[in-house]
């Protein structure tokens, strides 16, 4: 049988051990069937074979996203989207537009930056002056804070004597009364009364997630908050043929709950799809640097650069940890950890190392999200515990949320162990990237981008942050399609090029190795099993 789509006169990236390079690649069906130079797999060709004439264009494996929320994305996308506003006054004119254009129920939405407003903390007066009496709750990018105007906080019943969370904090003015930013577990307050979306409203968020993602070239992920809700979703879309990405859940972590909700991960592990894997679960361990919430090993200082004896929050109590991840781990779930600071990381390390001793070793890939600060002692215990590092490059650079909010406030010796990719490399740490979008862009060439450069995003003069933990373009295309496929647990036919593999695969508009800006490098082609699922209309 003759292929029925070749690809030739390209570079092709293998993203093997030897980073193989090629010419061509033949498709039949859903598989790779051959891979060579442009003669050998143009022979194979028949009367029905389509010809892509790749003119220098470069060929990947289907990029996979190692932590995402496509979910999350999906709604925002479809509701108050202040993804791209840019700054506050960009905001308020959004949120004016949404408000006059969908006047009826709760205006909700998300996107908003931190550095934007002062403190990072967007009051309730102003989000009153734009929606009145109606209630509005909006979510910070990075999903660890939110926004309300005093509707909300009425409707939650969150006044100056509303306790704080113990897993969070409600921003107050001087006389107690709610500032209007609301820091993690005390989002719930707010989340817990607005009114819940409908089972056709989820498939749409996850749909519109999934083809966002099919348009950045990712065609595999690891979705790193799936609820009950969620989950089923997730199983409903896959079972009636919607769901065409690979998918591999890391289900929630309830904090304030007990080893009883491990039944329930096991009940849906039970419901896997080919297309739909919950096979991991998702410890969050801290908050984020940005709020005073991500675990130190020091203390956070204050405006003065003295120590303010705050250390953030262990979102789940290091000793407890152990005992979890051991279970779990015994159990055959995968641990996705959360870990910003370098006390979370060193948390994660310890509960893993806790589970080696008590059940042995296994290939479960456990795996540590965000690792923006990792003291330098714990960096070999990556490789020596079989713990991957699951990175988001693209706040790893001289951007405003790491030189405003995070730089003055950690101190300048604990910034030099911020987001150290090399180090892990040179360590021996496997290493896999995902965007944590819809935190910041799924755009995986401005994540490379940054990895490589550790420039600001579509800059190519900006200073460089901490240039010795810059990595490869060949290191970065790995983690986001073969290291990812390892932490995803694709790697048998997935995340590499290779004659008999699914036919996953991008088509990118350059080869990013001979370009000067990588972030300019666009997605052309995304396939799936051998089919285009996205086309930029340049082929």
């Amino acid at each position: 049988m003759h292929p029925q789509t070749i690809l030739v006169n390209g570079t092709i990236f293998c993203a093997d051990p030897a980073r193989t390079m090629a010419r061509a690649i033949a498709i039949r069906d859903d598989r790779i069937v051959a891979v060579g130079g442009d003669e050998a797999v143009l022979a194979a060709a028949g009367p029905e074979t389509e010809i892509i004439d790749l003119q220098g264009r470069m060929v990947t494996p289907g990029f996979q996203d190692a932590h995402v929320h496509p979910a999350s994305g999906g709604r925002i996308l479809a509701s108050c989207n202040l993804m791209e506003a840019g700054d506050a006054a960009g905001a308020t004119d959004i949120i004016s537009a949404y408000h006059t254009a969908n006047p009826d129920g709760w205006l909700t939405g998300g996107g908003w930056r931190y550095t934007w407003f002062d403190r990072g903390c967007p009051s309730k007066e102003t989000l009153d002056a734009l929606t009145g009496d109606r209630p509005a709750y909006l979510t910070v990018a990075d999903g660890h804070s939110g926004w309300a105007n005093s509707a909300a906080l009425s409707a939650a019943g969150i006044g100056a004597a509303t306790p704080d969370p113990a897993d969070g904090r409600i921003e107050r003015n001087a006389d107690g009364s709610p500032q209007g930013t609301l820091h993690e577990g005390a989002m719930d307050l707010v989340s817990a009364v607005i009114p819940p979306p409908t089972q056709s409203q989820m498939d749409d968020r996850v749909l519109a997630g999934q083809g966002y993602l099919f348009s950045k070239g990712v065609t595999a992920w690891q979705d790193a908050w799936v609820t009950q809700e969620l989950h089923d979703t997730y199983l409903r879309l896959a079972e009636t043929g919607r769901l065409r990405g690979n998918v591999r859940a890391a289900m929630w972590w309830d904090r304030l709950g007990d080893m009883d909700q491990i039944d329930r991960f096991l009940q849906a592990r039970d419901q896997r799809h080919p297309r739909y894997v919950p096979g991991a679960v998702k410890l969050m361990l801290d908050g984020v640097c940005e709020n005073y919430t991500a675990s130190l090993l020091g203390s956070y200082l204050d405006d003065h650069g003295s120590p303010t004896g705050n250390h953030g929050l262990d979102m789940i109590d290091p000793e407890q940890l152990g005992q979890i991840v051991t279970e779990l781990d015994r159990l055959g779930f995968q641990c996705h950890f959360h870990a910003i600071g370098d006390a979370a990381v060193r948390s994660a390390l310890d509960a893993v190392e806790s589970a080696r001793m008590a059940n042995g070793w296994s290939d479960l890939r456990h795996h540590i999200a965000h690792i923006q600060f990792v003291e330098p002692s714990d960096l070999p215990r990556f490789r020596r515990l079989g713990v991957a590092a699951n990175a988001q490059p693209l706040w790893a650079c001289n951007e405003p949320a790491v030189t405003e909010l995070t730089i003055p406030f950690v101190g300048d010796d604990r910034a030099l162990t911020m987001y150290p990719f090399g180090s892990l490399l040179e360590h021996g740490a496997v290493m896999a990237m995902g965007s944590d979008w819809s935190v910041s862009t799924a755009d995986v060439m401005d994540q490379i981008s940054v990895a490589v450069s550790r420039q600001v995003p579509e800059t190519s003069d900006s200073e460089p942050f901490l240039p010795a933990e810059r990595i490869e373009l060949a290191d970065a295309l790995c983690a986001f399609t073969s290291g990812s496929a390892w932490v995803n647990h694709l790697e048998s036919d997935r995340g590499t090029i290779h004659t008999g593999a699914v036919a996953d695969l991008t088509v990118l508009s350059a080869n990013p190795f001979d370009v000067e800006a990588i972030f300019d490098v666009e997605v052309d082609l995304t396939y799936v099993d051998g089919e285009v699922v996205y086309e930029r209309g340049t082929l």
